[in-house]
C-alpha cells in the first residue's frame, strides 16, 4: 500500500489546531459578555387537549444563552405554536457546549427513558468548531437518533447552519468554518435519511442567508449565540419538518 505523503496529512491537523486556538481566544474576549444556560422545559396549551410529549437534547441552541425571553427560544416557539392543537409537555435535557459524544454520555439515557412522542436533536455546531472528525460525528449522531427512534413517535434533527457567519469568531476562519459546518450538516442529513420516522431541518437556505446579512440583532450580546430574533428564524425554518413528523408523533400516520 502506498504511503500518504506527510504534508497532506499534517496540513489538516495543523489547520484544526489553529482553528481551535482562535476559537479559544474568541471565547475569552473581555469586551463581550458571557451567558449561561437557560431552562427551556415547560408545559403549553390546554390540559384537556391531546398530550404531546416532547424531549429536546443537544447544545446551546436549545438552552438559549443570551435570549432575553426564554419563550423566544426556538424549541419553546415550536411548543407554543403546537399548543393550539395539543397539550405540550416539553422536557429539555440539553447542555450548552455539548458535542454529539457528550449527548450520548450525559443526555441520551434520560431522553430514551422519557419515551417521547417527538424528540428534538440539536447538536453538531460544537463538533464542527472543535474539530470532531465528520465520521465520528456521523457515527455518534446515528447512535443518538437510532436510540430515540426506537422509543419515540418521531425524531427531528435540527442540523447545522453556516457557522462562518458567527460575528464573535475571526473573519479569517469564515471559509473554514463554513466548510466544516456544511460537512457536519450533510452528515446529519445522511443520518436522518436512515430512519423512516426522522427528518432533518433545512439549514442552508433562508437561515444561512439571514445570518450572513451582518444583522447583529440576530445575535445575542456575546455575538456567538443567536438572539430571540435569531431563534424566530430557527423556528420558522424548522416548522415544515415538524409538521411533516407530527402524524408519526401523534399516531395518525397510516
Amino acid at each position: 500500500m502506498a504511503k500518504v505523503p506527510k504534508p497532506i496529512v499534517a496540513l489538516p491537523v495543523a489547520g484544526l489546531a489553529y482553528v481551535a486556538s482562535q476559537v479559544y481566544r474568541a471565547g475569552h474576549r473581555k469586551d463581550l459578555p458571557s451567558f449561561g444556560n437557560q431552562e427551556t422545559s415547560g408545559t403549553f396549551g390546554h390540559p384537556g387537549d391531546t398530550k404531546l410529549r416532547m424531549v429536546a437534547i443537544g447544545d446551546s441552541s436549545i438552552t438559549c444563552p443570551g435570549v432575553d425571553n426564554v419563550d423566544d427560544c426556538f424549541v419553546r416557539r415550536i411548543a407554543i405554536h403546537l399548543s393550539g392543537r395539543y397539550f405540550i409537555d416539553l422536557t429539555s435535557l440539553a447542555v450548552g457546549g455539548s458535542k454529539a459524544r457528550d449527548v450520548i454520555d450525559g443526555q441520551l439515557e434520560a431522553a430514551v427513558a422519557q419515551r417521547p412522542d417527538l424528540a428534538f436533536v440539536s447538536v453538531g455546531a460544537n463538533d464542527a468548531i472543535r474539530a470532531t472528525p465528520v465520521s465520528s460525528y456521523e457515527a455518534d449522531l446515528t447512535t443518538i437518533v437510532g436510540a430515540l427512534h426506537n422509543v419515540s413517535g418521531a425524531v427531528a434533527v435540527m442540523g447545522v447552519g453556516d457557522l462562518g457567519t458567527i460575528p464573535r469568531l475571526p473573519r479569517s476562519l469564515q471559509p473554514f468554518l463554513t466548510f466544516r459546518a456544511r460537512r457536519i450538516d450533510d452528515a446529519a442529513s445522511r443520518v436522518a435519511e436512515q430512519f423512516d420516522r426522522a427528518a432533518k431541518t433545512e439549514n442552508w437556505g433562508r437561515m444561512s442567508t439571514a445570518f450572513a446579512s451582518g444583522d447583529l440583532d440576530l445575535w445575542a450580546g456575546d455575538q456567538f449565540h443567536v438572539s430571540g430574533q435569531g431563534h424566530a428564524i430557527f423556528a420558522e425554518e424548522a416548522l415544515p419538518t415538524i409538521e411533516e413528523l407530527l402524524p408519526y408523533a401523534v399516531g395518525e400516520h397510516s
